[in-house]
């Protein structure tokens, strides 16, 4: 039985992730919590299954598109529409908690407080390079509040690359392709610039500080 269980885990976790949907919570579902819950769950993925199809397909032909046609999964395990940012100049960011760039979580917590009432930073835990953010959402979002008081919204765990890359950050990837035309995100603290019409304006490199971004932030705010 104990088997049985592993393999829902392994198959609804990468279901989940090309959804957009990390299910924070499928394990203990499959380990003993409620019946009830792990249903709620699949429903969840299920009816968001075509949207996230007609998603896919709108970003392979090249439509066009903004921030606010996609949705994630909150770090708290809630689904949540982009377009609630509408308006915002944003700054998106792929973090992690043991990486030499770490440290940037206090400058982007300094532009978040500075701007909170038209800006926000969108942090989103990636654990594809180096294996720099090895815990759960849980962890993640102690290290964040301790260590550094972060406000500002932070998201599930995704990949930025390869088959199971969030669609969020495949649009992203396809709107700015970065140094010499590759796509690819290169590390941790890779960072995109929306302005409030939701469409990328810039993309930075994980070397690019929070405080070198500050200019471009403000042309943006208008």
């Amino acid at each position: 039985m104990e088997g049985a269980g592993i393999v829902k885990v392994n198959i609804v976790g990468s279901t989940a992730k090309r959804i957009g949907l990390i299910p924070v919570c499928v394990k203990q579902c499959c380990c003993g919590s409620s019946a009830g819950e792990f249903r709620r769950i699949l429903e969840v993925m299920r009816t968001s299954a075509p949207r996230l199809a007609k998603l896919m397909a709108s970003i392979q032909r090249g439509e066009s598109m903004n921030a606010y046609d996609f949705s994630a999964t909150t770090i708290d395990g809630t689904q949540q529409s982009l377009s609630a940012y509408k308006g915002k100049v944003l700054l998106v960011v792929n973090v992690a908690s043991k990486c030499g760039f770490t440290p940037q979580y206090e400058g982007l917590e300094a532009l978040q407080r500075k701007y909170r009432n038209d800006f926000a930073v969108l942090g989103f835990p990636c654990d594809q390079f180096g294996h720099q953010e090895p815990g759960d959402e849980a962890e993640i979002r102690r290290f964040c509040s301790l260590t550094y008081d972060v406000s500002f919204p932070m998201f599930a765990k995704i990949d930025v690359n390869g088959n199971d890359a969030h669609p969020f950050w495949q649009w992203l990837k396809k709107e700015k392709s970065g140094a010499l035309g590759l796509g690819m995100i290169k590390w941790n603290f890779s960072k995109f610039l929306i302005g409030r019409d939701g469409k990328v304006i810039k993309r930075y490199a994980p070397t690019d500080t929070p405080a070198s971004i500050e200019e471009d932030i403000i042309a943006a705010l208008g």
